[in-house]
């Protein structure tokens, strides 16, 4: 019971700091990331995994920031052919090497491909799905 106590308070405490620390970066991607990862944590391992989810969430989150809508615009009117993809594109997870990434034009940042007939947005360098615009 003792051990179990230490162990809620030592989580209650590392998911505050995580969750304070991710705030004080005002960015949007990071907060959501952080509550995200947290209460994913939380179902997986409880507190403790509250408090590791949150970092991890935070962390992940601050990578994957939204594109803006002059990005997305972009993206639309960029042509390209699609690739048939049989597995799933999820956003947060990197495209198979097999998809071509496209280089979004004035944006070094980011990249695209037409996946399944949809587009998506990517980061280029680890080839993560940043967000599918239909």
């Amino acid at each position: 019971m003792e051990l179990d106590m230490r162990k809620l308070t030592l989580g209650l405490v590392a998911a505050t700091l995580a969750l304070g620390s991710s705030a004080a970066l005002a960015q949007e991607g990071t907060v959501s990331g952080a509550a995200g990862g947290a209460v994913t944590g939380a179902i997986v391992g409880g507190p403790v995994g509250a408090a590791v989810g949150g970092v991890a969430g935070a962390a992940l989150g601050t990578i994957l920031a939204p594109p803006s809508t002059e990005i997305r615009e972009v993206v639309v009117a960029q042509p390209a052919p699609s690739v048939v993809y049989e597995g799933q594109v999820v956003v947060g997870q990197p495209l198979p090497q097999v998809v071509a990434i496209q280089p979004v034009p004035g944006y070094d940042t980011y990249g695209y491909a037409i996946v399944n007939q949809h587009r998506v947005i990517v980061d280029p360098q680890t080839r993560t799905v940043i967000e599918v615009v239909d």
